[in-house]
């Protein structure tokens, strides 16, 4: 009898934590249940001791389900767990079905955890490939106006551009972001440009830019696909061939100056030599000059030399200095 009582009392307790239970779940499984999206007892036992918001699972489940997508608590409850936005992942689904598009939940959660920091989401990558995106090239938030380059006739063009992209699903996990879209456009429009014979062809077919840009895959290894490139705006700017010839005429110039004074003061000090020179050999001239006086006297002495000998060479002396001073020239000096 007691073990009877026993089993009973077992079995009271046991339905009321059920009925208890069942009554703090009921709301959200009847509510599963009615939507065609039911959910099990134990699996909502299973998401409370987990913590994981029951609310926001089954949710989204039965907002999948009603879409047509068949997703698990499972897999909803592995990607709150990795830190994922569920509502999102399956706001993107949705509209992935609405729009045709071939994206399973795998992926799309993939995309949802590496937009995680980027500002982005997997709803937003959707629709951007749903309703293409236009983005402005150059950014002016990055203080550019124009991207710039030079013709080969020297003339600058400035050049305003924007290109049309839309989501690469398969490639936006690992793919390259539009900093990368917005870097192969611009390097693009300058080398078109720079192959460009003149600006005049340029503004006569300013598609061209659009057509060699488009030619050259600039999408490859990216998360977008480019669309369209369109070239809003061409200016001319300056005169780029002419001010560099200018700037290489002036850096000319210098250096033919400096060359040019460098030839100057090796002249002036070649000059200040040759003075030095001409005043060492005059002082030996006069040095010699002086020697005469003393040769007369000695000659003298020793009888070599008479006087009438010496007022004849005076005599000479005085005519040459006459018939110098009548032809304009400077007499020499009286060595004696």
């Amino acid at each position: 009898m007691n073990l009877i009582n026993i089993g009973i009392g077992i079995l009271v307790i046991a339905c009321i934590v059920f009925f208890f239970v069942f009554i703090s779940f009921a709301a959200v499984y009847i509510r599963a249940l009615v939507a065609g999206a039911s959910v099990g007892l134990m699996e909502l036992i299973s998401m409370k001791l987990q913590r994981v918001p029951i609310g926001l699972i089954v949710d989204n489940r039965i907002f999948a389900v009603k879409a047509g997508i068949p997703l698990s608590t499972n897999d909803l409850i592995a990607h709150y767990q990795a830190g994922g936005n569920v509502a999102q992942v399956v706001r993107a689904l949705i509209a992935a079905e609405k729009a045709g598009f071939q994206l399973d939940f795998k992926r799309a959660a993939a995309i949802d955890l590496a937009t995680q920091q980027s500002g982005k989401s997997v709803f937003e990558a959707v629709m951007t490939s749903v309703n293409p995106r236009v983005i402005d090239c150059p950014n002016q938030g990055k203080g550019r106006d124009t991207i710039d380059a030079v013709a080969k006739d020297g003339i600058q063009l400035k050049v305003k551009a924007r290109v049309t992209v839309r989501t690469h699903l398969e490639r936006f996990v690992g793919g390259a972001t539009e900093e990368t879209i917005m870097a192969r456009v611009g390097e693009g429009i300058v080398t078109t440009i720079g192959s460009a014979e003149s600006y005049k062809a340029v503004l006569e077919n300013p598609d061209m830019i659009s057509k060699r840009c488009l030619e050259k895959g600039l999408d490859s290894g990216t998360a977008y696909e480019i669309l369209s490139i369109d070239v809003a705006d061409v200016d001319v700017g300056e005169n780029v061939g002419a001010k560099l010839q200018a700037e290489q005429a002036e850096a000319d110039k210098r250096v033919a100056q400096a060359r040019a004074e460098v030839r100057r003061t090796t002249a002036v000090a070649l000059e200040q030599e040759m003075k030095a020179r001409t005043q060492e050999m005059r002082a030996k001239v006069v040095e010699a000059e002086s020697e005469v006086p003393r040769a007369l006297a000695e000659a003298f002495r020793s009888g070599n030399l008479g006087i009438m000998d010496y007022y004849r060479m005076q005599n000479i002396q005085s005519d040459t200095s006459m018939r110098s001073s009548i032809a304009g020239e400077t007499p020499p000096k009286n060595p004696a």
